[in-house]
């Protein structure tokens, strides 16, 4: 009888990334499915407007364009509590 899986509990996954599978622990399987859904979708729009094909140099412009996008939904973030604490 194969055993259930606890909430919080680790388990093994593995996910395909660019072509490149990766062996990861998580507690959280569909939220790392949604995560490497992001990364690929950001991988593969960057490769098809680069010349060159080099994963690494791919790799970081999708970590540059997730950090920026992150950096944009903090500080509208932090401009809405600032509203909200205005407001009180």
């Amino acid at each position: 009888m194969p055993e259930e899986k606890k909430a919080g509990e680790m388990q093994r996954v593995s996910v395909e990334i660019f072509g490149d599978v990766y062996h990861l622990r998580t507690d959280d399987p569909e939220g790392l499915e949604k995560i490497v859904q992001m990364v690929n979708f950001h991988m593969k729009s960057i490769s098809q407007n680069m010349r060159s094909f080099a994963g690494g140099r791919v790799a970081v412009m999708a970590a540059l364009q997730i950090a920026q996008d992150y950096m944009q939904l903090k500080k509208d973030y932090d401009e809405l509590l600032a509203l909200l604490n205005e407001n009180k």
